[in-house]
């Protein structure tokens, strides 16, 4: 897909990987609505603020209605709670899963016919090492990310004769504020994500692959199922 005059819905693009993601959408020439449960902190020159919260279904019929123009979906927004799936917080658990799931798959099924209508385009859709990786301590997102993989891989065969690629971006720690407790070590410079994502959409990959860590996971996928 070439990026250069898309429009494009980035959700959680206030801060972190999305607001990389959606600052370099615009220097590659796309119209951008930066997408924020509180668009006044969307602080991005150059990009159109847009209030959506993926869990709250009607602000994302809103949003889909406001960014009627849209060619280009960007999967982002997330959380992370840090939630063990038998011992932690029940209600911390459905909403990694309302979020991580739920939400992307309804901002997708409000987005895919504003895209089919102006002409088809591409989603891309933010995952993560943990989409295959579950350690314990994280076992609520790594549930969460691990079904939206599957929704990833379930949504772009749907979506392809109807226009729309969909691309999974795959990716460990990245020096965000989510991963403020991490070793600096140990992260990846999500401006060098976002840029990988992006090449990765416009050549119509299937999936990106962002660090080694995310590299080495899914390799050894194979090696335990093959």
């Amino acid at each position: 897909m070439d990026l250069t005059n898309a429009v494009a819905v980035v959700t959680g693009a206030n801060r972190g990987l999305g607001r990389h993601l959606a600052e370099q959408l615009l220097a590659r020439g796309a119209k951008v609505y930066a997408a924020a449960r509180r668009p006044e902190t969307v602080d991005l020159p150059g990009a159109i603020p847009l209030r959506l919260d993926i869990t709250d279904a009607e602000s994302v019929r809103e949003a889909a209605r406001t960014a009627s123009d849209a060619t280009l979906l960007v999967n982002n927004a997330g959380i992370s709670t840090e939630t063990p799936l038998v011992s932690g917080d029940w209600e911390s658990v459905r909403l990694e899963m309302e979020t991580h799931y739920f939400g992307t798959l309804r901002v997708t099924r409000a987005f895919a016919p504003v895209v089919e209508a102006n002409g088809g385009g591409a989603i891309l859709n933010v995952l993560s090492v943990l989409s295959w990786l579950h350690p314990a301590g994280l076992g609520a997102y790594s549930a969460g990310k691990a079904a939206a993989w599957s929704l990833t891989d379930s949504v772009r065969e749907e979506l392809a004769p109807r226009g729309i690629q969909v691309t999974a971006l795959h990716v460990g720690y990245m020096d965000t504020d989510m991963a403020a407790h991490v070793d600096p070590a140990q992260k990846s410079d999500p401006a060098t994500v976002a840029a990988q994502a992006l090449d990765g959409m416009e050549k119509g990959a299937p999936e990106v692959l962002a660090d080694e860590l995310s590299r080495q996971v899914k390799q050894g996928l194979g090696v335990l199922t093959g």
